[in-house]
């Protein structure tokens, strides 16, 4: 099996790997942040309940974007063996999904009937090759299998192995001009398969559909993901099946779920929360843990890990999550006091 190239980044597999959870399988996965398993064709389609590991071991054509893993800064902190994967019904069973309720268990009780497929998800706006892609479009790119934290506004967080495959992929398909600076996305909105949209009280005060937005260079940066699964299988409806997006240097509210079309656009697109509470939410949302939120600090978050009594680690916040030195160079010369 062909991979990319890998870096030492001083943390095994086994400091974030729990043995009973990946026992056996591929060694695909090596470094906690970004995994680059190599990128491998998904040629056949998918089902809902399907596995993805079949894809994902089955030809092993390595990625034309020559997208290569990249080294991550770690404190001495998470080189220890508690530093592992989040369980996968904690995964699936606690989240922030508001079309759904706002409490941290409606998403699994109330999404179970969102239908998936068919599915279509548009590429439109500034580009030259405007894109549909079906259900079986989101499984037929290079997908690869990576592990990111993923760091909630709320000051708690995750370690999840994801399926997906890089955005700047899909936006290399669709040839954007040059009056591209922004990307814009949107959720599916249909009040009949969720209730958190029927009204404003059900969704926690948001307008829908939900809109999310990026820098086109934010975009297209390799650690840019589009998830089509976690933990091997394709994604569960309430972490944002069929495709969700994912940036895991920003908190988790940028990484919008369930996406029905993306645009590339001139001027800064509206986001959900950040219209709500613009005091609060901002559009870049990196995670900084110099800069608080109004109502709580920011320096430290909540490592949920398998779940039960003790088991969650209080530990410090990094700065851009763990993945400044990758993306840092975004934002250089900005202050992120005020661009947050």
């Amino acid at each position: 099996m062909k991979r990319t190239d890998t870096f030492n980044s001083g943390l095994s597999e086994n400091d974030v790997t729990d043995e009973s959870v990946f026992l056996n399988r591929r060694q695909i996965l090596r470094q906690l942040g970004f995994i680059g398993a190599g990128s491998l064709l998904a040629s056949t389609s998918t089902h809902a309940s399907a596995s993805l590991l079949d894809l994902l071991g089955r030809n092993n054509a390595p990625s034309e974007e020559g997208f290569r893993t990249e080294p991550l800064s770690f404190t001495a902190a998470e080189r220890t063996p508690e530093q592992i994967l989040t369980a996968e019904d904690k995964i699936t069973g606690y989240n922030n999904f508001y079309e759904f309720g706002t409490d941290k268990g409606d998403p699994r009780r109330n999404a179970q009937a969102l239908q998936v497929n068919p599915w279509t998800l548009t590429v439109g706006g500034e580009v030259r090759q405007p894109l549909t892609l079906d259900y079986d479009d989101l499984f037929r790119f290079q997908l690869e299998e990576r592990i990111y934290r993923l760091r909630c506004v709320e000051a708690w967080s995750m370690v999840i192995p994801w399926v997906g495959f890089p955005l700047a992929a899909l936006l290399k398909q669709a040839d954007p001009t040059s009056d591209a600076r922004y990307v814009a996305f949107e959720t599916l909105h249909d009040p009949e398969q969720m209730p958190g949209q029927r009204n404003r009280f059900s969704g926690g005060g948001l307008n829908y559909p939900y809109v999310e937005g990026l820098r086109l260079d934010e975009a297209l940066h390799p650690l840019t993901l589009l998830a089509v699964g976690l933990y091997g299988k394709t994604l569960p409806p309430q972490n944002g099946a069929p495709v969700r997006l994912l940036v895991p240097w920003k908190y988790g509210f940028k990484s919008i779920k369930s996406v029905v079309s993306i645009r590339l656009v001139k001027e800064q697109p509206p986001t959900s929360w950040n219209r709500i509470a613009p005091h609060e939410y901002g559009f870049y949302a990196n995670v900084n843990p110099q800069v608080d939120h109004p109502r709580w600090s920011q320096a430290s978050e909540r490592r949920i890990t398998r779940g039960g009594l003790g088991s969650d680690e209080r530990i410090p916040t990094q700065l851009f999550n763990g993945y400044a030195e990758q993306v840092a160079h975004l934002y250089r010369n900005m202050d992120l006091t005020r661009a947050f």
